[in-house]
């Protein structure tokens, strides 16, 4: 132990020398870790940018891609393919619910919940609940507006659920299909355009549909005003889940396209919101009265005033 001071003295008197005859050198110490510089993005990282992008998930989309891979490396015509789309538990499911009914202002749906591990069984469980909700609600809602007219008989409409179903599984599939194409196209022109994988858009719309379970439920109640103004909050809400989680990807594109393509989706999502209530719950029902049947068997018996 007594060699060791005067060993790094040593070292200590070589290094004074060779600055003596060279004071350009670098020097390197051995005690402190050398920085190692940040990866460099192909453009200029503006102010706000850094959020935006972590945010986005650019700087793990390579990893996300790559386990992604390596987690559906099964055969697509097996059933464990198809067994991955659907392995979530409950709290998952739960919080990415609460995060669409809840949405947190500059934070992004897909980069929180869904890109570690998009599913199909919310939105699959989601778009089948609110076809039978709708469906039920708007019978409901038919059932009390007549209640207590004599010429009103109450039929079932079954043809309400196919319609329904039909309604809601296409824009849950059709539209983020659309999207996706979308982003993909744009993505070759703007190198700065993040693609969403067709997984996550369908979570992003299956998740977005949750706030009309309980609106549905709400729109029996026999008020036009309130049945609107439920509308309304449910469409705000669900639409600025869509808007903070796609303008992001689209912003560095041309401004026209940019907002041409928000406004595409809130608007395709406000038809979808008022085409279910007026024709579910506020479409006129005609009453047809009951057909008069002329009694049987009675004469008419003609008298004369003399």
């Amino acid at each position: 132990t007594a060699c060791l001071p005067m060993y790094l003295f040593a070292e200590f008197d070589d290094a004074a020398n060779l600055l003596a005859a060279n004071p350009d050198a670098t020097t390197i110490s051995i005690d402190e870790p050398a920085e190692i510089p940040k990866k460099q993005h192909g453009r200029l990282q503006e102010p706000g940018r850094e959020e935006d992008d972590e945010l986005l998930g650019t700087d793990d989309s390579d990893k996300t891609e790559l386990l992604a891979g390596q987690k559906k490396s099964a055969p697509f015509w097996t059933f464990e393919y198809y067994q991955t789309f659907f392995d979530v538990d409950t709290y998952q499911v739960l919080d990415r619910i609460k995060g669409s009914v809840f949405p947190v202002p500059g934070k992004n749906f897909v980069r929180l919940y869904i890109r570690s591990n998009p599913d199909l069984y919310g939105p699959f469980w989601i778009c089948a609940t609110l076809v039978f909700t709708i469906a039920v609600s708007g019978n409901l809602s038919n059932f009390f507006i007549h209640l207590g007219k004599p010429t009103y008989h109450y039929v079932p409409e079954f043809r309400k659920v196919s319609i329904a179903a039909t309604t809601i599984y296409a824009y849950a599939w059709l539209v983020p299909l659309a999207l996706w194409g979308f982003l993909m196209w744009r993505n070759s022109k703007v190198m700065n355009i993040v693609s969403y994988s067709f997984l996550e858009i369908v979570c992003v719309y299956g998740y977005s549909l949750f706030i009309y379970i309980p609106t549905a439920i709400l729109w029996i109640i026999p008020q036009k005003v309130v049945r609107w103004v439920l509308m309304v909050f449910s469409l705000c809400l669900s639409g600025s889940v869509l808007v903070m989680t796609f303008w992001p990807a689209v912003r560095d594109d041309n401004r026209r396209i940019a907002l041409a393509t928000v406004g595409t989706i809130v608007l395709l999502h406000a038809l979808l919101s008022v085409g279910c209530l007026a024709y579910f719950f506020d479409a006129p029902e005609l009453d047809f009265p009951a057909p008069f049947i002329p009694p049987h068997n009675v004469t008419t018996v003609a008298t004369r005033n003399r």
